[in-house]
């Protein structure tokens, strides 16, 4: 498997969610049932360019890719926070279901570089 190619599409992948979540972070967050959380929701968009921008600068940097995956987990954390508020949510299901499918991609990546490259997360 190209490793170092899914590093690259994850970075793009990141600066196109982060722009989104940046631009319609009050619609996302009234989506959530949480519209006072949209300066979190910014955050989270912000932090996902600064991720997108650390990839495309250096793709085969398994650390970052691991990055990544606490960033998800983050996600994770604030969509259980809405679930737990609104668990009838289509929405935030939705946002979970994606959510764990990006942190499955990013699971795979990541070790599949600390295996490519020899370089593995720090302890």
């Amino acid at each position: 498997m190209k490793y170092v190619s899914l590093s690259k599409g994850l970075g793009l992948f990141s600066l196109a969610l982060g722009a989104t979540e940046l631009i319609a972070a009050r619609r996302i967050a009234t989506a959530l049932e949480a519209p006072e959380r949209s300066g979190l929701v910014k955050a989270f968009g912000l932090r996902e360019i600064v991720a997108g921008i650390g990839l495309l600068g250096a793709p085969a940097h398994a650390p970052r890719v691991w990055n990544r995956v606490a960033g998800d987990g983050l996600d994770l954390a604030a969509l259980g926070g809405a679930l737990r508020r609104a668990p009838r949510n289509r929405f935030a299901w939705g946002a979970l279901a994606f959510v764990l499918g990006a942190t499955a991609l990013d699971l795979v990546t990541a070790r599949g570089l600390d295996r490519t490259t020899g370089k593995t997360l720090p302890v």
